[in-house]
């Protein structure tokens, strides 16, 4: 199945620095360029990128692509999309011009659509590979070889850390790795997630750090804490290392001290047997009455516009979580764990507050140190749009995964 018309087949050799300009690429350690990517006024050449998505959730990695789609034609590039678990990214998407093929893959280590993607390439015109999983990554790199384009592999979390189960985890690390080690390049989303593939081997030169980032928020209103019921958020797919026992617990800790506080938990259940245990912790914990379970949105902006505080209990395996970034963009203070990339995006008492994961006494003292006024609301509020609009911009993404495409088309 495709959907819509394919971009074409590409014209002339592949784009090089003589075309384009010298590549900028954004900073490969902890630093970010200080201010938002004007798009520019004429385009370089087009190059045509072949995104290999998973499509089973719409979610953090699904979101980037889908934000990719929309900005990349801005810096000369083009994207189309081989779905290999089409069930909720084929309609959730928001970027319908580009186009999409459907290749649903039966398991895992199913290789039949590896020439289904070679083809692919073949007649659409398509430049390069970029796989954003390591299931993808897999067939990604063998159909790369097979075409003769270059592969490129977008490091969204520790494949390591991805999951409790500790089997899946171990398959996932291998598999990516056998495969990663031959990318062309490597696009790490953090700084930690860069330092922990160069960990895994990686040499530092094939690794470019490009922070995930998000539109400007459409809710643009001045942020002012409530002065009756604060409305904590959580938009997540929900799965075991969300933490989201925890802040059940820190929630059930804030009520029993008498804090007028209720939470809107926005996002699907990963299965439906942990759906059936948060509810029943829940229940145990008498929260029921104080819980909104709003379940899957694309509109995420119109429940951040509900929400008050914006909290993010991971436990691990965060790369740069969109979400904090959507929340921050809206200016809501966020309280999140210490984990992985997520400091890179909050700043201690700056957006928001930090706590050690797992920690439901940090979590529900940080949640009561803003309720009570014990720092500045506002202040977190400006501190938290700002540090969106410098750092974390979708045009400043788009912008440092183009510069990627043309050195590595330059180098082919």
């Amino acid at each position: 199945m495709i959907l819509p018309l394919a971009p074409g087949t590409a014209t002339g050799p592949f784009p090089d620095t003589q075309d384009s300009g010298t590549p900028t690429l954004l900073p490969t350690a902890d630093a970010y360029c200080p201010a938002a990517v004007a798009v520019p006024a004429t385009p370089p050449r087009s190059i045509f990128a072949l995104h290999l998505v998973n499509g089973e959730h719409y979610s953090g990695a699904e979101r980037v692509q889908d934000l990719l789609a929309r900005q990349l034609p801005h810096f000369g590039c083009e994207v189309g999309f081989a779905c290999v678990k089409p069930q909720r990214f084929p309609n959730a998407r928001e970027t319908k011009t580009a186009p999409l093929v459907e290749m649903p893959m039966r398991g895992r280590f199913d290789l039949r659509i590896v020439k289904q993607i070679e083809k692919l390439c073949r007649d659409e015109g398509y430049q390069l590979i970029h796989a954003h999983t390591p299931r993808t990554a897999l067939v990604g790199r063998l159909a790369a070889l097979r075409a003769g384009v270059p592969f490129i592999y977008h490091v969204h979390s520790p494949a390591g850390r991805d999951s409790t189960r500790r089997a899946l985890n171990w398959i996932n690390a291998m598999a990516e790795w056998a495969v990663v080690r031959g990318a062309d390049r490597l696009i790490a989303v953090s700084p930690s997630l860069r330092e922990y593939m160069i960990g895994r081997g990686i040499t530092p030169e094939r690794i470019t750090c490009v922070p995930n980032g998000v539109p400007a928020s459409t809710f643009t209103a001045e942020r002012r804490p409530p002065t009756g019921t604060w409305t904590l958020g959580v938009v997540a797919l929900f799965r075991p290392r969300k933490g989201v026992e925890t802040l059940l617990e820190a929630l059930a800790i804030l009520r029993s001290r008498n804090i007028n506080v209720r939470l809107r938990a926005v996002g699907g259940f990963e299965t439906p047997i942990y759906k059936a245990e948060i509810l029943g912790l829940a229940e145990r914990l008498d929260l029921a009455p104080a819980i909104d379970w709003i379940g899957f949105t694309r509109n995420v902006n119109r429940e951040l516009a509900k929400i008050n505080l914006f909290v993010l209990p991971s436990l691990f395996g965060e790369g740069l979580p969109m979400v904090v970034l959507e929340a921050m963009a809206a200016g809501l203070p966020v309280v999140a764990s210490r984990v992985e990339g997520v400091p890179e995006a909050v700043v201690h008492r700056e957006t928001g507050l930090l706590v050690e994961p797992a920690s439901v006494s940090q979590l529900a003292r940080a949640i009561e140190e803003v309720i009570a006024g014990e720092v500045d609301y506002t202040e977190l509020s400006h501190g938290a749009r700002q540090r969106h609009a410098d750092h974390f911009s979708d045009t400043k993404m788009a912008e440092g995964v183009a510069s990627v495409y043309r050195e590595v088309l330059a180098n082919r």
